[in-house]
């Protein structure tokens, strides 16, 4: 049995020793997943920073009865490592909504159980800011807040990736801000109405039910006007949100590492956020406000093309043989055909022939940032040879052939020069200034903007319809029927 003086050397030595190791490989993990090349080394300093707090946290709480967190692990350890395993590459974006989801899930079920047992078990007719102290009680209604916003609007979320939801198009409802602004009012007045006024016991639950629901439904009303084209900033942001219920989740268990890495997580979902919308040349009120892409200008209005040239393997091989430099733009369609292993395969060819070979990654390609890097790494593409837009936008110019593979509004030159374009002024791969370009594409639908592409008329582009990978291969093949 432990006795007091272990007891007292847990919780004043050895427990502060572990939440503080934790938050420090917290910090280091995300310092590594902030390059390509320590990526995989920082999520494992972090997975690990989260076993110590975890151990930490069941060390501090002490009376535990290890049975359920047992049961526990092998549930939630189970479905995370079949879902990880079963996951598309192309579906990873609903993943991180659904994780995002979790966590703010996580973050009212414990604010609500905190409320449960340490004032509506205990029947005391006292005020919750008497039972609990005002700090902790204001962060009850806050963690509530934030995490039932982030549950409901993950979901729509996940939805709207899915196409299942209006087929992924901004729902517009009537008077949707007001009722935004309502709701979140409501909230923050149930919030202090239940730490500084409400009493008895049956108030007290009703009015934090009230703000569950409340925020609940402002998550849903968040984000249902906003399109699919910018469900990767609104799941950034989530990331974000689920970060700060997490932090407000440690004020209210007076959580040192839960407050330092719901802090982490709730700032770098916020710059993340912030680099993609300045990658998208939009702001975040811009992107909130909603209702990307619904109405495009006549301009954008989706016109058949009437001067689009198009190219076979043979023809693609051919311009290749007399290549000094290719650069490839992976996009969607990479990660749908999964080519990345294709791509990786042709680049070995091209490179046995001497030509330059480099991938160029726009920030917001694919469907959530680091999409293409993961996809390409997967394949063991040297990190050498990625190369960001700032750094291999300028290239393009003395590039003989680009390969776009999927890529569609992160090349679409209108953002360069139709001032009416709803993408003008966002930051593009400067693609049509390669001498070459091969267009790899299914269709000439638009991408997630819904708007015409004038590179696939251009006299230097030609379009190779399929899939990705098949064409790819194709490519593979004619280039090994070329004479040395």
């Amino acid at each position: 049995m432990t006795n007091g003086n272990e007891i007292d050397a847990i919780h004043g030595i050895i427990v502060p020793i572990i939440y503080l190791l934790s938050s420090i490989l917290f910090i280091l993990g995300l310092k590594r997943m902030s390059r390509i090349i320590t990526a995989r080394d920082g999520n494992r300093l972090a997975a690990f920073a989260m076993l110590l707090a975890v151990i930490g946290t069941l060390l501090d709480i002490g009376l535990v009865d290890y049975k359920w967190i047992i049961i526990g692990l092998i549930i939630g350890g189970t479905i995370g490592a079949i879902t990880a395993i079963k996951v598309k590459m192309t579906a990873m974006p609903e993943m991180v909504a659904l994780f995002n989801g979790s966590g703010g899930a996580a973050s009212v079920t414990v604010a609500l159980a905190v409320v449960w047992f340490k004032i509506i078990d205990s029947g005391a007719n006292q005020l919750a800011s008497e039972i609990m102290g005002s700090s902790q009680a204001i962060t009850v209604g806050l963690s509530i807040l934030i995490g039932s916003v982030t549950l409901s609007g993950s979901f729509i979320a996940y939805l709207k990736l899915q196409g299942k939801l209006n087929k992924g198009e901004p729902i517009l409802l009537p008077a949707r801000h007001l009722w935004s602004l309502l709701l979140i009012l409501a909230a923050l007045g149930l919030s202090g109405y239940f730490a500084f006024y409400a009493k008895d016991t049956a108030t007290l639950g009703t009015t934090i039910l009230m703000v569950t629901g409340a925020s609940l439904i402002l998550g849903v009303l968040l984000v249902i006007p906003i399109g699919s084209g910018d469900m990767p900033v609104v799941v950034s942001l989530l990331n974000s949100y689920s970060g700060l219920a997490a932090c407000a989740t440690g004020f209210v268990l007076n959580n040192y590492v839960l407050i330092i890495s719901g802090a982490l997580v709730g700032s770098a979902g916020m710059i993340l956020t912030n680099i993609m919308c300045v990658a998208m040349d939009r702001s975040l009120l811009n992107v909130l406000v909603g209702g990307f892409g619904v109405q495009p200008t006549k301009a954008e209005s989706k016109d058949e093309y009437n001067n689009v040239t198009s190219a076979g393997p043979e023809e693609v091989a051919m311009v290749l043989k007399d290549a000094e430099s290719v650069i490839f733009v992976p996009g969607y369609g990479l990660a749908v055909a999964q080519a990345q292993h294709a791509v990786k395969e042709m680049a070995d060819l091209l490179e046995i022939r001497g030509i330059k070979v480099r991938y160029a990654i726009h920030p917001v390609a694919g469907r959530m940032p680091g999409h293409m890097n993961i996809l390409l790494a997967e394949a063991n593409v040297s990190y050498e040879q990625l190369f960001e837009m700032d750094n291999i936008n300028s290239e393009f110019k003395t590039t003989d052939v680009a390969i776009l593979l999927g890529a569609n509004d992160i090349c679409n030159p209108v953002a360069l020069t139709d001032p009416e374009s709803s993408i003008y002024g966002m930051p593009i791969l400067n693609v049509h200034e390669a001498h070459s370009v091969f267009i790899v594409k299914r269709s000439l639908s638009p991408g997630y903007a819904g708007i015409k592409n004038p590179l696939f008329e251009a006299p230097n582009a030609s379009m190779c319809y399929g899939d990705a990978k098949q064409m790819i291969n194709d490519f593979i093949y004619e280039i090994k029927a070329l004479p040395n």
